[in-house]
């Protein structure tokens, strides 16, 4: 059986995640499962964390199971991303949850815990991921999504918030998302942006925001990218553009269904490789957490990363065997 390592963020969800591992300590301790837990002290801590166990365990299968919100999940990823000996799992007890939305992994923490310990409900499978490149030469990947622009402020204001550590005490931390959204959607400015997809130019004048998604999900359960799946080894953008306000707020609400394809200001395109280019710095994010600001140069990498997922898995990822699994 693999090592079981678990990358706790006690702060997730306002604290709220602390609970969650007093149950999860509970139940490893009723199944007489040996682990090693490790917990978060400070941002890009769960990345360090987890390129060490990586590091240490030294080619040899380890399983790193991530307990906290996609943010923590995030940097587990970008810890283990370059060890192929390395499966992830995942144990949701943030706001958004959205990978786990996208992978059929349970919000009770016992069930999604399952997935992980448990032989006979294993699924392990290879994903895609986005590597992002940044001005400074910087590498972030991402397992759900980037973006530039409109979408990006809004996130980095919603983690700042401290509405988010109000409401999160009673599980509403999603909403803040919503409000700091029609806030933003008051004073944002669109911008010009350039797009390059697979060496084809697109020019945009009036921009609100660009996303590149790996999976359907983002912002706490909206379907920005209806048709991504994160094993075809492309990328799903999506633009939107020279729209009013109101009509901006219509496709928000129409986003929870991924009926916003409908609008003729909504472009979606795949690809592999992606560029975005703009006259001045636009922030962008990666997985919801700011990573700087445009130019970026984003690319697919196919089926690199190794994850423990739900048995309906909504992605139709390709199982692998299920001796492959600890």
């Amino acid at each position: 059986m693999e090592k079981i390592y678990f990358i706790v963020n006690p702060n997730a969800k306002n604290g709220s995640c602390r609970e969650i591992w007093r149950n999860i300590e509970i139940e490893l301790g009723s199944l007489e499962i040996p682990y090693l837990a490790f917990f978060t002290e400070y941002p890009g801590h769960a990345q360090e964390l987890a390129e060490a166990i990586s590091r240490k365990a030294d080619g040899t299968p380890a399983v790193i199971a991530a307990v906290g919100g996609d943010g923590t999940l995030h940097e587990v990823v970008n810890g283990a991303a370059s060890y192929s000996n390395v499966t992830v799992g995942f144990i949701p007890g943030g706001s958004g949850n959205d990978f786990s939305r996208g992978f059929a992994i349970p919000k009770k923490s016992v069930d999604a815990l399952s997935l992980i310990v448990d032989k006979s409900k294993c699924h392990t499978t290879e994903i895609d991921i986005g590597k992002i490149q940044h001005k400074e030469l910087q590498e972030t990947y991402f397992m759900n999504n980037m973006g530039v622009g409109f979408d990006a402020a809004v996130a980095k204001d919603s983690n700042e918030s401290r509405m988010k550590q109000l409401l999160n005490r009673f599980s509403l931390g999603r909403l803040v998302y919503v409000y700091i959204l029609v806030k933003k959607l008051l004073t944002f400015r669109t911008i010009p942006i350039e797009v390059t997809i697979d060496g084809k130019v697109y020019k945009y004048s009036n921009a609100w925001f660009i996303t590149i998604s790996n999976q359907p999900y983002y912002g706490g359960g909206m379907k920005i990218a209806p048709a991504a799946l994160p094993d075809d080894g492309i990328l799903d953008i999506t633009v939107v553009h020279r729209i009013s306000r109101l009509k901006l707020l219509l496709v928000f609400v129409s986003v929870f269904w991924g009926k916003h394809t409908r609008f003729k200001e909504v472009e979606q395109f795949t690809g592999k490789s992606i560029t975005i280019e703009s006259t001045g710095d636009v922030l962008a994010h990666a997985d919801g957490e700011a990573i700087g600001h445009t130019p970026l140069k984003i690319q697919a990498c196919p089926k690199v990363l190794k994850i423990l997922t739900g048995k309906n898995n909504p992605g139709h990822t390709e199982e692998l065997k299920m001796n492959d699994c600890h």
